[in-house]
């Protein structure tokens, strides 16, 4: 058993360190393919909506848990939103 209280931190560490490299690759492919003018802006914009949420909610709350689950909660919203507003569209158009 003691051999599991070293590898669990390292684990963990490399989990986060993968996990940080490929949200920063997908933010350079994402801005790459913005400037080839191949990903419109909009789709940028719409993907970007958590992370600004999440940003806000971060120094307005008191911890990033809190803020996490707020931010999951309004987007939850906002999908459900979305998702009555085209049913809603479908049903009149």
């Amino acid at each position: 058993m003691g051999s599991n209280s070293v590898v669990l931190p390292i684990a963990i560490y490399l989990a986060i360190g993968i996990t940080g490299l490929s949200l920063l690759a997908l933010v350079g492919f994402g801005i790459r393919n913005l400037t080839y003018g191949k990903v419109e802006p909009l789709t940028i914009g719409a993907i970007a909506v958590p992370f600004v949420v999440l940003g806000i909610l971060f120094v307005a709350m008191p911890t990033a848990a809190e803020a996490g689950i707020v931010t999951l909660i309004i987007m939850f919203a906002l999908s459900l939103l979305g998702l009555v507003y085209t049913g809603v569209k479908n049903v009149i158009w």
